[in-house]
């Protein structure tokens, strides 16, 4: 039993908040207004865009959002289909079905989690239409083969970017690897604005119709006439000004992340039974959220496991289990995705959390589990 005892929750996930968001929000509640309105909105977009390494930049109300209007903007509709990782979160598959198409779930890499091109090639059919790639907690997909699976099928490629600010795949930021992107900035990222997103892409003809899409379809040289039945999906001025701040910081929030990755390494690297979340020789992620696979020889069951370090104040969570498992989606059978959202846990990864919450978490783990 591990003697050592921490008062206060380990939380799973937060931000970091410093003076300079404090100042940008405080500056554009009180001044952001009128002709200012959107002063704040611009730059974000404009600095996010060249940070990736695109031509446009659309901040949105959340990434669900952005990735609606890519696939819109896409003309992706009705006897459509989409090919989609099995690991990821609802709302990767739900766009697909806003926009009438059907998600095809395919299974994982065994070590980046993410969609593995040997099971994509196997679900193209003739009504595939696109690729919707996601790059896990943070961890690039294997960009070189699902590039080369699209061309040689005529398909586009629309990065769900979510979690992956500032994750590199052979020196290219993640964003500028497919036709269109989308990022979330939701409270748990790296990179927050407390609810939100931005599409990317260096397609003109993809960032008008996403940017005509995104604010309810208005006519340009018409006020308040609207052309077509549309979305809102606009970013507020306040929220980008929080963002701008973060972005600024990007550098700062990377390297905090790097360094909780390196904390739980230096403990668990190694350790036979558990497998740490991977960076491949052609990656750097960014190690938005620091997890482990619990492999078979370690006979503690996962939610058990989770229950008992709750019980030491130490909060996780589960990797995500198969989406094809939820009802409104056709099941598919992908077993690597089966196994690790069985057998998955984001450990605690909040920017405030310090070395020896990290440690203590570390010690835990193996206490619980057996491991030594």
């Amino acid at each position: 039993m591990n003697e050592k005892h921490i008062d206060k929750m380990i939380l799973t996930a937060g931000p970091s908040i410093t003076q300079k968001e404090i100042d940008y929000v405080t500056d554009a509640v009180k001044n952001g207004w009128y002709e200012s309105w959107n002063g704040y909105l611009k730059k974000f977009e404009q600095k996010f865009a060249e940070y990736v390494g695109t031509k446009y930049a659309i901040a949105t109300s959340s990434c669900t959002g952005a990735m609606h209007i890519a696939l819109a903007a896409l003309r992706v509709g009705k006897g459509d289909e989409i090919i989609v990782p099995e690991t990821t979160w609802g709302g990767t598959a739900a766009v697909v079905m806003y926009v009438g198409a059907t998600p095809v779930f395919v299974d994982i890499e065994r070590d980046t989690w993410t969609m593995d091109p040997e099971s994509l090639k196997k679900a193209i059919t003739p009504k595939t239409k696109g690729i919707l790639p996601v790059h896990l907690y943070g961890h690039p997909a294997n960009m070189d083969e699902i590039t080369r699976i699209a061309k040689e099928h005529g398909l586009f490629i629309l990065e769900d970017a979510a979690p992956s600010i500032g994750s590199e795949y052979k020196g290219r930021k993640t964003g500028s690897l497919g036709d269109a992107a989308a990022f979330s900035f939701q409270g748990a990222k790296l990179l927050v604005t407390g609810e939100g997103g931005m599409l990317v892409t260096s397609d003109e003809k993809i960032y008008e119709r996403a940017s005509f899409l995104a604010d309810q379809g208005r006519d340009s040289h018409r006020q308040f006439y609207i052309n077509e039945i549309s979305y809102k999906y606009k970013m507020s001025n306040i929220q980008a000004a929080l963002g701008l701040a973060q972005l600024e910081r990007i550098n700062e929030l990377l390297e905090k992340k790097r360094r909780i990755y390196e904390w739980y390494t230096s403990n668990l690297g190694g350790k036979k039974g558990i497998t740490l979340s991977a960076e491949k020789d052609w990656a750097k992620t960014n190690h938005w959220m620091s997890s482990i696979l619990l492999e078979d020889t370690v006979q503690i069951d996962r939610e058990e496991l989770r229950t008992k370090l709750k019980e030491r104040n130490i909060d996780t969570r589960p990797i995500f289990p198969p989406i094809s498992n939820f009802p409104m989606f056709i099941k598919g059978e992908n077993p690597v995705a089966e196994f690790v959202g069985q057998r998955g846990i984001n450990l605690p990864s909040p920017m405030t959390l310090t070395k020896e919450q990290a440690d203590y978490v570390a010690e835990n783990v193996l206490d619980l589990t057996g491991v030594s």
